[in-house]
């Protein structure tokens, strides 16, 4: 097939597109560089079924495909918040794009939404039942309403014009390729913990994080996309629930490092807590992670380790 995926370039797209090209599919990769490296695709540039296009999906764009996978957008608080008008202009007119697009060459879409539709949540685990708890007003809103709104959009299209789609809600996701300053606990952490510097811990660390490997991430997503009479939306991501405080030992223990936990205020509205509910994944999809996080986390390790010997993590 010839597929789109938007947001390639980023840290799970460019896996996305790996997967995609190793199974025999024409890609085109489509991204703007706000997030997305060429780094993290420059070895598949060399695939004669590979094209990269630099495009802004907040621009019409129109391409004959047979399915496109939805993933432009900053996933991450300090990228997000760094232009929150730009980041809900990519989550809705950015969807309504790629939904026009799906409509006129009838082509299925899946659509990469998030964990954050659920904000704070008040129900533990999170099913995809449950509406969410989620502030409208604040600093993360562009990125979590955005997010709902291009939910919205997908089964409206659905529902009017018959735009054949899938929703996915990614929570935590980590692995190789992450971007080194986005702010994530991951990679703060290894980063961190790598030169022997304090790792900042925000509130007590009670607050719970999942944490799925990203090879698991895309063979999920793949599985849905795939998937008939099933539209979604469904949780993909670890239901193994870790506090931060244990994380951040769990790191500083993996990496053999002299660095201190130290604690700082917790952000606004940032979630106390975060597990999926993957029951639906495992029944419609037999979809649930596979690696062990320690081996993914030395996995992830020895990335960000290889990128500071080559001197390219500032």
């Amino acid at each position: 097939m010839r597929i789109l995926v938007t947001g390639g370039a980023g840290f799970i797209g460019s896996h996305l597109c790996e997967r995609l090209l190793h199974a025999g599919h024409d890609v085109i990769c489509l991204d703007n560089f706000f997030t997305g490296s060429k780094d993290n695709i420059i070895h598949l540039m060399d695939s004669h079924r590979f094209e990269l296009v630099r495009h802004d999906v907040i621009e019409p764009i129109l391409l004959e495909v047979d399915q496109i996978y939805n993933l432009a957008c900053p996933a991450s608080p300090v990228y997000y918040q760094y232009n929150p008008v730009k980041t809900i202009k990519t989550n809705v007119i950015g969807t309504l794009n790629m939904l026009g697009l799906a409509k006129r060459v009838s082509a299925r879409i899946l659509q990469a939404s998030t964990s954050e539709i659920y904000g704070d949540p008040r129900e533990h685990p999170q099913t995809e039942a449950y509406w969410g708890n989620v502030n409208p007003i604040g600093i993360r809103s562009c990125y979590d309403e955005g997010k709902r709104v291009a939910e919205t959009l997908m089964m409206d299209y659905h529902r009017q014009n018959d735009v054949d789609i899938r929703i996915i809600r990614i929570f935590n996701t980590y692995g190789p390729r992450m971007a080194e300053h986005d702010g994530r606990v991951v990679s703060n952490f290894i980063l961190q913990a790598l030169r022997n510097e304090d790792i900042t811990v925000y509130g007590d660390g009670a607050q719970t994080r999942s944490f799925c490997y990203v090879d698991d991430m895309v063979e999920g997503m793949i599985r849905m996309m795939g998937a008939e009479e099933f539209i979604g939306p469904v949780n993909l991501g670890n239901p193994v629930e870790n506090t931060i405080l244990q994380f951040a030992e769990r790191i500083i223990a993996l990496t053999g490092s002299r660095s201190r936990i130290v604690f700082k205020p917790l952000p606004q509205d940032d979630p106390k807590q975060r597990r999926p509910d993957i029951a639906l994944a495992v029944a419609k999809l037999g979809w649930k992670p596979q690696l062990d996080l320690d081996i993914g986390l030395e996995r992830t390790v020895a990335y960000f380790s290889g990128r500071i010997r080559r001197g390219s993590a500032g």
